[in-house]
């Protein structure tokens, strides 16, 4: 599967929970893989919702979003949000750029929180760098 998301806007998603710790490339790669993952799913469940209200169009509230956040706060790029989102709906649906920076805000704070794991997850370790592992980890855990 290739990853739509770059992975340098993970990396400092990472970094920002990470402290003192460094970033392997690889668990920056694990986590953009992950986070495509559950966006695609997330657009899933979206699309369900719209056609149950009759629309082609991804809105944000498919995504039970009420208040949409500013696209400058976002550290996640839209373009690979909107290719991630049509990964596995059919092209017969449109996504709304509201419903874009929404389903990024979401994915947003699923890395932070993967991230957030992983961090103690390499202390735990006494390593001193977040490896692809911590992230495996996180999801053999938790998930």
């Amino acid at each position: 599967m290739s990853v739509e998301l770059p992975f340098a806007p993970v990396d400092t998603l990472i970094r920002r929970n990470a402290g003192e710790l460094r970033v392997s490339a690889d668990a920056a790669e694990e986590l953009a893989r992950r986070i495509q993952i559950h966006g695609a799913r997330l657009a899933e469940d979206a699309a369900e919702r719209a056609t149950a209200d009759g629309r082609k169009t991804l809105m944000a509230e498919d995504f039970g979003v009420e208040q949409v956040v500013s696209r400058d706060a976002l550290e996640l790029p839209i373009a690979p949000i909107d290719r991630i989102a049509r990964l596995d709906i059919d092209d017969q649906y449109r996504v709304s750029m509201e419903a874009r920076i929404a389903l990024a805000d979401i994915l947003e704070d699923y890395a932070n929180n993967v991230a957030s794991a992983a961090t103690k997850l390499a202390h735990h370790a006494d390593r001193r760098t977040v490896q692809a592992e911590d992230i495996e980890t996180y999801f053999s855990l938790f998930e």
